[in-house]
């Protein structure tokens, strides 16, 4: 199995074990709980809360690799969580990637 950047990240983490994280949702290898593709907004699921109280601090920074519609499924995660909040999810990631976290 061959996954972008997989080397780095690994080496990252085992640099900085408590500030560096990563995960992989690879839809045509990985399966969700329900048996189905495995996707972006699937994984997410898995973390929403933990990774939006991360994105609330200013050394966070999301990375993701893959097709631009990908962002699509971040939306679809993190909108609910961002209204809960008082925040509009488009916002709130565009602030993100003006500041170079997104």
């Amino acid at each position: 199995k061959s996954l972008l950047y997989d080397d780095e990240h690994s080496e990252y983490k085992a640099k900085y074990p408590d500030q560096f994280r990563f995960d992989y949702a690879v839809s045509r290898e990985q399966k969700n709980a329900a048996g189905q593709k495995m996707y972006i907004q699937t994984k997410m699921a898995e973390y929403t809360e933990e990774m939006w109280g991360l994105m609330q601090k200013s050394n966070t920074h999301i990375y993701m690799c893959g097709l631009k519609g990908m962002e699509s499924g971040m939306e679809e995660c993190f909108s609910p969580i961002a209204a809960k909040n008082g925040l509009d999810w488009k916002e709130f990631a565009k602030g993100m990637k003006k500041e170079g976290r997104y």
